[in-house]
């Protein structure tokens, strides 16, 4: 069975085009700068580089949106979960925009036309990339071995040469060179493409002009998204009634959890007008109460409250097993570690003795001690004192006698 290549790159822009069909669209940065721009925005003039507002200047009908980065990998991995259930268990997407898939020519063309996206048909997963990107949308471009693959390698144009690992500025110097293409680069010799595009890129092209390339498309693992839904019979209007909701439906989530960590949790909510969502990025393991207060924020993100509310749904992506050090050593008693460090030499090591954590000077927070003894160690960790004790009163009276009477010394009569 061949293997396919999906290219919906970029898939910030893709996106944008699915949610908003048949009108020009561009994915912004953070900054409301045009990273992205479709055919129909940029025949109305908008160029990349330029501010939201001087594109929505040229164009009025322009919808400019800033497309995070959870939103877009949770829409991706519900891409990857969607053609994992309907086409093939062999799927791989690991940059959001490009996925490989292991299908017959019928599906590929029902795949290509029901995602309205180039699709590429080769024997390796190189190949397949390369005829994706010189399809055109809702076409499958079939690439054979032998001669046909030979010829149609040939006509690449120096812009997709990026699959085989050639970067912008390698292909830059290749068209000042005067390369225009694939077949340009085969007419040198394996040691003339190393020496110009270094070791690593050149042995990588030989290799896959020799062809050695990769023929087998990885299992996909489901169940990388947890949803719960609950339905209401009236609408929700106030924040305090989501919490309710949302306090009913994550225990579900830690239960089926097990341990694991989430890396976004995505609150959808349904209302009259459709449905609206928002993906908030989650920081190590929060608690019960941290992802109810995330769930909130990610509702009041999607500004869906005063629409009212007629089903939530909560999504989390990105599943995986967390991993966590216990200690610098496995077990302490078996490998007798410290003791032969200590035999060797006995002042390698010290240990920390807190005196007061909440205190604002570092010398009377902790210091550190011997190993061995529990004295008090004087090294380069050592926290010094930067300040000097206060002088009593008789001291101070002292000192200041003592400067008077230099004063006067000093004075001729």
């Amino acid at each position: 069975m061949p293997l396919a290549c999906v290219n919906l790159s970029p898939w910030p822009l893709t996106l944008l085009s699915r949610q908003r069909p048949s009108i020009p669209v561009a994915a912004l940065s953070e900054s409301r700068r045009v990273l992205y721009a479709n055919s129909d925005a940029q025949e109305a003039g908008v160029q990349l580089g330029m501010r939201d507002i001087a594109a929505l200047s040229r164009c009025p009908e322009l919808h400019a949106e800033v497309i995070s980065a959870p939103t877009a990998i949770a829409a991706w991995v519900e891409l990857l979960e969607t053609l994992y259930a309907r086409y093939s268990d062999r799927v791989e997407g690991r940059v959001p925009g490009t996925v490989f898939l292991k299908i017959s020519a019928p599906a590929a063309r029902e795949l290509a036309a029901a995602l309205h996206a180039p699709v590429g048909l080769a024997e390796s997963l190189e190949v397949a990339q390369i005829a994706a990107l010189r399809a055109k949308p809702g076409e499958v471009r079939e690439v054979a071995t032998g001669a046909a693959e030979k010829a149609f390698l040939s006509l690449t144009p120096p812009a997709h040469l990026e699959v085989i690992g050639l970067t912008p500025v390698h292909i830059e110097r290749l068209a000042f060179l005067g390369v225009r293409g694939l077949a340009d680069l085969m007419k040198w010799s394996a040691a003339q493409r190393e020496a110009f595009l270094g070791v690593d890129v050149g042995k990588r092209v030989n290799r896959f002009l020799k062809g050695e390339r990769t023929g087998a498309v990885q299992r996909y693992v489901p169940g990388r998204v947890i949803e719960a839904r609950m339905g209401l019979d009236s609408p929700l209007y106030e924040p305090s009634e989501a919490d309710v909701i949302f306090s009913e439906l994550l225990p579900l989530f830690l239960a089926e959890l097990r341990g694991r960590a989430a890396a976004y949790l995505t609150v959808q909510a349904d209302t009259l007008g459709g449905r609206l969502s928002a993906t908030r990025k989650l920081k190590g393991s929060p608690g019960p109460a941290g992802l109810l207060r995330i769930a909130g924020l990610a509702l009041t993100d999607t500004g869906a409250l005063p629409l009212g509310v007629e089903a939530l749904t909560l999504q989390l992506s990105g599943i995986q097993q967390p991993g966590r050090m216990v200690g610098l050593w496995a077990s302490l008693a078996e490998l007798e570690v410290t003791k032969d460090v200590l035999d060797r030499f006995p002042e390698a090591l010290v240990k920390v003795e807190w005196l007061d954590p909440y205190a604002y000077a570092t010398d009377a927070r902790y210091q550190w001690v011997d190993w061995l003894t529990g004295m008090v160690r004087p090294t380069s960790m050592t926290p010094r004192q930067s300040w000097k004790p206060a002088l009593t009163r008789i001291q101070a009276h002292q000192k200041a006698v003592e400067r008077m009477a230099a004063f006067f010394e000093e004075v001729p009569l």
